[in-house]
C-alpha cells in the first residue's frame, strides 16, 4: 500500500526521467560531431536516465494505492 502523494511523485520522476534522458540522448547525438567524448558521455547518460524511467513505469504498475483514499 502507497500513499496517493508517493505515487504522484513517483509518476512525476518517470516522465521527468524519460523526457530528460531522451533530451539528453539527442542532445548527445548532436554534439558528438564536434566534440566526440563528450556527445557519448551525454548520449549514454541520457539514455541511461530514459531506461530508469522505463524501468519505474514497470515499478510504478506494482504499487497499490492506500484503500483509504
Amino acid at each position: 500500500m502507497t500513499a496517493p502523494q508517493t505515487l504522484q511523485r513517483l509518476q512525476t520522476l518517470i516522465w521527468v526521467l524519460i523526457y530528460g534522458g531522451l533530451l539528453t540522448l539527442v542532445l548527445g547525438i548532436a554534439t558528438a560531431r564536434s566534440d566526440g567524448a563528450l556527445g557519448w558521455t551525454l548520449g549514454v547518460a541520457g539514455g541511461l536516465a530514459a531506461v530508469a524511467g522505463v524501468v519505474l513505469i514497470a515499478v510504478r504498475a506494482r504499487l497499490k494505492p492506500d484503500a483509504g483514499g
